[in-house]
């Protein structure tokens, strides 16, 4: 017996995708333990709480876990319903983490640090297989482990609102008046937007959420303004599939913000990319510098940055990654959900064989191992863990079987510079895909759908 095999396997994360993990790792009889920053299961889930998610109850569940919360006698929700984040939480992560078989392994309040290899660094090779992994938490205590699944995500490092990847000028500066990804504009969070002038930056589904929950707040509130800004050429990518969508919910996302843009009750602003931000009497000015050099301005009172977020590696930094430069994936994961090739298309299913570094035994799934590639769906990330635990297990079989079915969205694949010139970039969404593929979308984290992690740059795509 190896002497690992005595060690826990940690999981970084108590959201969706790293409770899956503890109940694949459960059911296949591996000691493992949960470390959660946070004090509750799906903390950063309930952070976007007020967010009802356009993928019903049925994709929202991982099967691992519904069985053992059946055993419990768990009353499932409606398959076909649409939870909140708020819901998600309470009515399926917060039973799930209380479980008697799982409890005791979740540890709150735990942020890990640094994970490396215990008297190793990226440097030495011999013995580096069969030597634990070390993972430090923020308060000291150092942990050791047979293998480590991060399921940490990356709602905690959002992308800035430069277009060239760097902070715009001066947007330390503002900070009082940027808002994360998905305020609750039409509750806790209304004093800040009633009766303002707000921007919206973003091209994807939290960016059409919040401009959705904005037309509302306008129709009840006098003097409330709505902008949408994207650094594309058009927002039909945004718009998406309307009636051919297989998530109704997801379809009428879009084709209601059309309706808003259509009637003017929000102004969209295409081809804007920021350059700087400065206070401007209470207000911030924000300075757009488009492609040909040329400079605009516009004043508003808020401006909401839903462009995205990006995974923290920095915990890693003495593991031996092999990093896709573009995406932050794994190399064999970045070709199939590049935004560059894929910005609405579909991803083949995939597990341990696309998500395995140099690094013997570390593993990134969820959001985090998508990388910088902007859309994500929790189901693809139940299936990660199960092929993840698999292989642990020694099950090849099963680990190397990755199957995954996933909703249509009724859009197509398109390539960045179809995107960027034409409002008509694709053959018709009625054409057959391949077997077996199914559609990348949903949230940060490896979470949902309606919250999709936005993409700033990524190109606009037809609908069918």
């Amino acid at each position: 017996m190896n002497a690992l095999d005595n060690l826990p396997v940690l999981v970084v994360g108590a959201g969706p995708t790293g409770l899956a993990a503890a109940a694949h790792l459960h059911e296949r009889g591996l000691p493992y333990t949960v470390l959660e920053a946070g004090d509750t299961p799906g903390a950063a889930v309930r952070q976007w709480g007020h967010v009802r998610v356009f993928s019903p109850w049925r994709y929202n569940i991982d099967p691992a876990a519904r069985r053992l919360l059946d055993e419990a006698g768990w009353v499932a929700p409606d398959p076909e319903a649409l939870p909140t984040g708020a819901e998600l939480a309470t009515a399926y992560l917060q039973p799930l983490a209380e479980l008697p078989q799982l409890k005791p392994h979740v540890r709150y309040g735990a942020r890990v640090q640094a994970i490396s290899r215990l008297g190793l660094d990226r440097l030495r090779s011999a013995g580096r297989d069969t030597t634990p992994f070390l993972v430090r938490l923020a308060d000291g205590t150092e942990l050791l482990a047979r293998a480590v699944i991060d399921a940490s995500g990356t709602w905690g490092t959002p992308n800035v609102l430069g277009a060239s990847g760097l902070p715009a000028r001066g947007e330390a500066d503002v900070a009082a008046y940027l808002e994360h990804a998905l305020p609750d504009v039409l509750g806790v969070d209304r004093d800040r937007f009633a009766g303002r002038h707000t921007l919206v930056v973003g091209a994807g589904h939290s960016a059409a959420n919040t401009l959705l929950s904005l037309a509302d707040l306008a129709a009840a509130e006098p003097d409330t303004e709505v902008t949408w800004a994207i650094r594309t050429a058009t927002p039909a990518r945004t718009y998406g599939g309307g009636d051919a969508d297989a998530l109704p919910a997801r379809g009428a996302l879009g084709s209601r913000l059309r309706e808003h843009v259509d009637a003017g009750r929000i102004r969209l602003l295409t081809g804007f990319w920021v350059h700087a931000l400065t206070p401007a009497g209470g207000r911030v000015k924000v300075v757009v510098r488009h492609a040909d050099g040329g400079e605009e301005s516009v004043l508003v009172d808020r401006v909401v940055a839903a462009t995205g977020f990006r995974p923290d590696h920095s915990i890693t930094s003495e593991l031996r990654l092999d990093l896709d430069p573009v995406l932050g994936a794994t190399r064999a994961l970045a070709p199939l959900i590049d935004p560059n090739e894929h910005s609405c298309g579909t991803v083949p299913p995939h597990g341990v064989d696309e998500l395995t570094h140099p690094e013997s035994g570390y593993h990134a799934v969820g959001m985090k191992s998508y990388g910088r590639a902007p859309t994500f769906l929790m189901a693809t990330g139940y299936e990660q863990v199960r092929s993840v635990v698999a292989a642990l297990a020694g099950d090849w079989a099963a680990a190397r079987d990755v199957q995954l079915d996933l909703p249509e969205t009724g859009v197509c694949t398109s390539t960045a510079a179809d995107s960027a010139t034409s409002d008509s970039c694709c053959a018709s969404a009625a054409e057959p895909e391949p077997a077996g593929r199914g559609l990348a979308t949903g949230v940060t984290g490896g979470l949902l759908s309606l919250v999709a992690v936005d993409s700033a740059s990524a190109g606009g795509c037809c609908a069918s």
